[in-house]
């Protein structure tokens, strides 16, 4: 045990992974916040989409060679977002298939930019490591953790600041705009936030695997709890556990970190639905 915390020590003199540690955890409290109300609303599949159109904007800022993808990628992901939100209100495209429209698409064209176009001499890496992001969150910068950090620090406000508004849209839509509350305007926050998260994620799990931070910490929760708050507060709890769990197992044994993240959320929902169902079999 002596060996294993030296060896951790050891690690983390390196600042890259002391910065995708503080990013791992804060991407998982962000996304475990809106997935409650994400899966409870059934938009879950909104953030798998816009985490394909969200590939598809960082091939074209590669292949523009932009500095700063986040310039073309986050504003484009949340047009996106947008669009999506009208959509599910009655558009042409329902929901559904304006999601499966857009998240094959981005994908698809994404690649043939990146394939054409690109200049990369690791088309095949660039690609995994964009889809599963394997190592890209090791290279973080300084720079890039204060924008994780004050983007997360945004959406933690706004959550916080609309608790009592995103439960009343959450739960019953009709109702809340009855007693005055815009939830159209709630709506479009919960859509904006959705591709701000999207965007910090993709470092951390790839555009694949984004859905498994918002999907697996809420599902669990709901094993255990049926209260809005302590849903909220234990998929915060569990979202954070797996991070920490998943960033470490994949520094001491060299997994990709994404896929080792997934793993350990996997594993949580496992165990709190069998303690769920424990709990209701004492009675």
């Amino acid at each position: 045990m002596a060996a294993l915390f030296d060896r951790l020590s050891f690690y983390f003199s390196y600042p890259t992974l002391r910065y995708a540690l503080i990013a791992g955890v804060l991407i998982a409290l962000c996304a475990s916040l809106l997935g409650v109300t994400l899966v409870l609303k059934r938009y879950s599949f909104i953030g798998d989409g816009l985490s394909h159109v969200a590939f598809g904007a960082v091939a074209t800022a590669s292949v523009l060679q932009l500095s700063n993808n986040m310039l073309l990628v986050l504003p484009v992901t949340i047009l996106v977002a947008i669009f999506l939100l009208c959509a599910r209100q009655g558009t042409r495209i329902k929901g559904d298939a304006a999601i499966a429209m857009l998240s094959v698409g981005a994908l698809g064209v994404g690649y043939l930019l990146m394939h054409v176009f690109g200049s990369s001499s690791n088309l095949a890496g660039d690609v995994c490591t964009t889809l599963f992001g394997s190592t890209s969150i090791l290279t973080l910068t300084r720079a890039d953790v204060w924008i994780c950090v004050a983007m997360s620090a945004a959406v933690i406000a706004v959550y916080l600041l609309f608790y009592h508004k995103i439960f009343a849209v959450t739960f019953d839509e009709t109702f809340a705009h009855a007693t005055g509350i815009r939830s159209n305007v709630y709506k479009l926050v919960l859509a904006v936030v959705t591709a701000v998260i999207i965007v910090l994620a993709m470092r951390l799990v790839g555009s694949l695997l984004i859905s498994a931070l918002i999907v697996f910490p809420a599902l669990s929760a709901m094993r255990l709890f049926g209260s809005f708050r302590a849903v909220v507060l234990c998929s915060g709890g569990i979202s954070i556990g797996c991070a920490l769990l998943g960033i470490l197992i994949s520094i001491l044994w060299a997994s990709p970190m994404g896929a080792t993240i997934v793993c350990v959320d996997i594993g949580a929902f496992c165990m709190c639905t069998f303690l769920g169902w424990l709990r209701r079999a004492r009675g």
